[in-house]
């Protein structure tokens, strides 16, 4: 399957992009984790799969991140 950075996404094609729970989707972008959603109507929100792509990437960065402190971190025990 082929996706533009400009094709807006539902939820549900969101949580199958990501993996993640419709839930979780919502109470992260509450939280300010997750990229909001553009309002359609008062019961249509979409994301652009740019902004989802850019955040998957950002994810996978902090995790790189993450991993390499935590294994500093071991070896300096």
């Amino acid at each position: 399957i082929s996706i533009h950075n400009n094709q807006l996404l539902r939820i549900q094609e969101v949580s199958a992009l990501t993996s993640l729970a419709k839930s979780t989707i919502n109470l992260w972008v509450a939280q300010g984790k997750f990229p909001k959603p553009i309002s359609l109507s008062l019961t249509i929100k979409v994301w652009r799969a740019g902004d989802l792509a850019q955040w998957i990437e950002s994810q996978s960065s902090q995790s790189l991140v993450n991993a390499s402190a935590y294994t500093e971190s071991k070896a300096a025990i």
